[in-house]
């Protein structure tokens, strides 16, 4: 049985994409520039809004980041759905962390909002995934509420963020 971490930092999230963490044909994340944190700060399976676990994880903003030069030029913000992506990823990730198995996609979110944006100002990315339910089966199927910080203030929320663990087989 993998031992499991209550935090991870770069390095352990590169061997997440290399599908060294989880094994292979298990969930990964996306290796840079798509993979959207620095380090994963807090993980728990107790804990979160609704105590069915927790995800935190931080991004340090730099000025030379891939997305700013080309969106927008001269009014340079990180899209919304890199953000969003970043949430997707954390909850795949929470899912792999478990133990369970299969390749973590992306299926859905309920409500999205965006009260502000990530500028090259903008110092630290904090996200936060408080996990809802966790169905297992022949799907595994996460769902989570989410939240993106700017320098400490909440500027992006999500509810209902759906990962589903799909194995080769099913696919």
């Amino acid at each position: 049985m993998l031992e499991r971490q209550s935090s991870y930092d770069y390095e352990d999230l590169l061997k997440c994409g290399r599908g060294e963490l989880f094994g292979p044909g298990n969930a990964q994340l996306p290796l840079p520039p798509m993979l959207m944190f620095d380090r994963i700060t807090q993980i728990s399976d107790t804990g979160g809004e609704f105590d069915k676990g927790l995800v935190r994880a931080e991004l340090d903003i730099k000025e030379d980041l891939w997305f700013f030069p080309c969106h927008f030029q001269g009014d340079p913000v990180m899209p919304g759905c890199l953000g969003l992506d970043a949430l997707w990823q954390m909850t795949g990730f929470f899912l792999g962390w478990l133990g369970e198995r299969g390749r973590g996609r992306a299926i859905s979110t309920g409500e999205i909002k965006f009260s502000k944006m990530v500028t090259p100002s903008t110092k630290l990315v904090e996200y936060g995934v408080d996990i809802k339910r966790v169905r297992t089966g022949r799907l595994v199927l996460g769902i989570a509420d989410g939240w993106l910080k700017a320098d400490g203030e909440t500027i992006y929320q999500a509810k209902d963020l759906r990962v589903g663990l799909f194995r080769m087989e099913d696919a």
